[in-house]
């Protein structure tokens, strides 16, 4: 049980290892996971260390699984994922692992490549079937006649030649030109190609202008989109062809094609030339789908093959590079045959541990046993808490906002019952609890499938790491609202009103400030369980009751928390052996605290039990003090004003008497708190005039330890501090806790302040939503009212739910963390890390996913 409420005794031990059983030792250290290793070697270059070469070929290795796994991901191939943590393989396996890898990563990308250069063929080929297809249609309409081809035309292909020499000149003829001064027949040329879709205003624009109009382009669009052989992305293009004549438009033409990257493709005049191309790229289309679908299927065996190993390779590969990283950490002994180490454990393991160590020894057939010595040391050990996976989410809350000083006592196992307890004071509600405890409840009964999908999205992770802590606090909600008798802003009515109206019907419905009197309307009998539900349909004085209630039990709460707290760091004070502080502060603090807002909360009960609507003077309900009013007074030494007639102006005989006696003595703890501590250092070290005495300083409480974990009063901080700053030091904490009390103290009034709102909104929900649908009648109202209780649902969930939820919990952590645990908890610890397998794989498969 001591590890619960304090961390694990730890011990640093040296560790000797002969050097062929050391892998084995250390493989079987990871799986155990409780060793955290120290660098012994904080000087030496990481490349510059013994086991460099091997980390390097593990990451090689770590490259090409990589690699596979990018592959496999690509096309969609799920990867088999059995759970399970193969052991780690043996150093000579690394060389069948790498020739593994280094074969499948070779057939791979030759295979890549090959179907890279398949595809780019097809591409070629599929452009050329269409650029065939489409200026068939070109030909075909200059074939139908001059003037039909010449009225398509957007642009005249007149050069000036033409313009100067043959005024004559008719029609211009695709087919045949005749060049007036020189009498030669000759074709003019043209060249074909396809262009991505998105270019082809520009490169048309570009034509127009460089060509100075002396071109003629069309263009058609491929209707079906190509992929692109290199990403495999699709992308739509055209086909295009453009006549020119001369050379010197030849190559302009080439160029601004070259520019825009348009493709350009051998294309015939004649059409048996092209039809007789088409048959050919046709027949090469149909071979290379077959040769495409074989390397296909070849591709996709080999990543099947691949995949059913993949998530196991990965394990072997990170525990063998996690081995030799380890490695690299400890030291050589001169005769080059020894490594040693130097690591931490906690003792309630160390026989575990010799014996994984043993299980290794035995596995790598060494001779020699290891050994495992404990070292005396004053260095701060670290801090590990054991959890399991109902404790883990509240050590994390603890952890967050510090981790423990060295076996300091740690609040997680009071929080398991404190925060959802304080959650639920202000998230009352017994509706809204009970869909947080399905939820919760949920993700309790599924977490085996759940954590097995590992997703990589925060939110829902928070969520299902944080299950017990969501389920507790729907099922602590689910009791504060049967004590607030509140379920989506309505109470149960179980045992009855013991109320009853001495009025007839027609007086209550016309007078709308009528009030039930104790006195006459009342039975007397305390309410079997939580508040009468007459208090939910009351009008003016509902808030009023409800306020006086929340905010009296808020304080309690608060007060008792915050004793609570005093009286754990007594249990510190006592562990450390720190006979200072346990009288000069842990005493002083809770003296200060009790006599001033403990005797708050006793007035508070003297007042719910001596007072009451139902008696007479002078215990009366018009004669109840204030307690606020008393408690300023009690402060500020004020005389209480006279009461009302036959009232009394104290609650108890002696009231006056006990209070300033209480304020002075609070009063006189304040100097003891600033000035008793240091002055004490100061004379032990006037007369050892030495090191300050164990136990003395002020971070005592986070001492270091001796021979291996002891409690070790002060043996952290050896070194001798200023008497300066001690006072300086003792003067923040003492102010800090004086001022603190009194705002914590108001601080949970937070308690009160959510717990109305929330309630408050609740009622606006039902008030302007949900009853609006329930006052429709017929068959309309019945559509009417499940459109709006689905719209009633959902703001329910996700504003009461969700958003004051999440209001209620961040609030719930701030009491916890300020005005609960600084009063007793440092947190200037350092978490425990060991070499654990388990942790390295699941860090580096997250990091994988990222």
């Amino acid at each position: 049980m001591g590890s619960l409420f304090r961390s694990e005794e730890m011990a640093l031990c040296q560790l000797f290892l002969q050097s062929e059983a050391a892998y084995a030792c250390v493989s079987e250290l990871g799986e155990l996971g409780l060793v955290q290793f120290r660098d012994l070697n904080p000087d030496v270059n990481a490349f510059q260390r013994k086991f460099v070469n091997e980390v390097r070929r593990c990451d090689e290795m770590e490259r090409k699984l990589r690699y596979l796994e990018k592959e496999i991901k690509k096309d969609g191939i799920p990867m088999l994922d059995t759970g399970e943590s193969p052991e780690a393989p043996q150093p000579r396996e690394m060389i069948d692992l790498e020739a593994t890898f280094e074969k499948l990563e070779n057939e791979l990308r030759e295979v890549n490549q090959n179907a890279e250069a398949l595809k780019r063929n097809f591409l070629e080929l599929t452009e050329l079937k269409h650029i065939l297809r489409k200026t068939q249609v070109f030909f075909d309409e200059q074939e139908g006649g001059v003037n039909q081809t010449t009225e398509s035309m957007t642009r005249a292909l007149i050069t000036d030649e033409a313009r100067t020499a043959g005024a004559s000149m008719g029609p211009v003829q695709l087919g045949y030109m005749e060049k007036s001064n020189e009498r030669e027949d000759y074709l003019p040329c043209f060249v074909a190609g396809v262009i991505l879709r998105e270019r082809l205003p520009a490169f048309e624009r570009m034509l127009w202008r460089a060509c100075r109009g002396n071109v003629f382009l069309r263009q058609a669009m491929i209707e079906t989109p190509l992929e692109d052989p290199t990403n495999g992305d699709q992308v739509h293009k055209s086909v295009f062809i453009i006549f020119f004549q001369g050379d010197q438009l030849k190559t302009r033409v080439k160029k601004i094609c070259e520019g825009f990257r348009a493709t350009l493709y051998p294309c015939p005049e004649a059409p048996a030339d092209r039809r007789e191309m088409a048959m050919g790229v046709m027949t090469r289309i149909e071979d290379l789908n077959t040769v495409l679908g074989q390397t296909q299927d070849h591709r996709h065996r080999v990543l099947v093959a691949a995949a059913k190993n993949l998530k196991n390779w990965f394990v072997k590969v990170r525990k063998i590079k996690a081995i030799y990283h380890t490695l690299n950490l400890f030291n050589l002994d001169v005769t080059q045959k020894c490594l040693i180490a130097e690591c931490w454990v906690p003792l309630l393991d160390f026989e575990t541990i010799q014996l994984a160590l043993r299980r290794g020894t035995e596995r790598s057939g060494s001779s020699v046993p290891p050994i495992l010595n404990r070292m005396q040391t004053f260095e701060n050990p670290p801090t590990y808490n054991r959890t399991n996976k109902f404790t883990k989410a509240f050590q994390a809350l603890i952890d967050a906002y510090g981790v423990a000083s060295y076996r300091e006592m740690n609040p997680a196992p009071y929080t398991i019952i404190t925060f959802p307890f304080l959650f639920a004071v202000m998230f009352g509600d017994l509706g809204h609890g009970a869909i947080m405890a399905l939820f919760g409840l949920w993700m309790i009964r599924k977490e085996k499938g759940l954590a097995a999908q590992k997703t990589d999205n925060e939110i829902w992770n928070i969520f299902f790491g944080g299950r017990y802590i969501i389920f507790l606090m729907g099922v602590f909600s689910m009791y504060t609202g049967l004590i607030y008798n509140d379920i989506f802003s309505k109470s149960l009515n179980i045992f009855g009103s013991h109320w009853h109206m001495s009025y007839n019907k027609s007086t209550v419905m016309e007078n709308k400030f009528l009030q039930l009197s104790p006195k006459v309307d009342y039975e007397g009998a305390p309410y079997p369980f939580g508040m009468d539900p007459i208090w939910q349909v009351a009008g003016a004085n509902k808030i009023i009751f409800h306020n006086a209630y929340k905010m009296k039990i808020s304080i309690i709460f608060g007060v008792i928390h915050m004793i609570f707290g005093v009286v754990m760091s007594w249990h510190n004070h006592t562990y450390f052996r720190n006979r200072i502080s346990l009288i000069y502060e842990f005493i002083p603090q809770l003296i200060f605290l009790l006599l001033l807002f403990f005797y708050m909360v006793l007035l508070m009960f003297i007042k719910w039990i001596k007072f009451a609507a139902t008696n007479e003077k002078p215990y009366s309900e018009a004669c109840a003090p204030s307690i606020l009013i008393t408690f300023i007074d009690m402060v500020l030494f004020n005389t209480p004003k006279p009461p009302p007639d036959h009232c009394e102006t104290y609650m108890f005989f002696g009231q006056h008497f006990i209070q300033v006696l209480f304020v002075l003595v609070a009063v006189g703890c304040i100097p003891v708190m600033l000035l008793a501590k240091p002055l004490l250092i100061m004379q032990a070290r006037k007369q050892a005039n030495v090191q300050p005495i164990a136990g003395a300083t002020s971070d005592a409480e986070t001492g270091g330890v001796s021979n291996g974990g002891s409690h070790g009063g002060g043996g952290g901080h050896e070194e001798e501090e200023e008497l300066s700053e001690i006072f300086i030091h003792q003067s923040i904490h003492t102010i800090e806790y004086v001022l603190g009390s009194v705002s914590h103290t108001a601080s949970y009034l937070r308690l009160w302040a959510l717990s109305l709102a929330h309630a408050q909104l609740a009622e606006v929900l039902w008030t302007m939503v949900l009853s609006i649908g329930l006052k429709q009648e017929g068959p309309v109202g019945g559509i009417v009212l499940t459109c709006v209780f689905a719209f009633w649902a959902i703001l329910t969930v996700g504003i009461l739910v969700l958003m004051e939820g999440l209001s209620a919990f961040l609030h719930t952590l701030r009491l916890h963390w300020v005005e609960f645990q600084s009063k007793f908890y440092k947190g200037q610890g350092y978490a425990f890390q060991p070499f654990s397998f388990d942790a390295i794989i699941e860090n580096g498969a997250a990091a994988a996913e990222e």
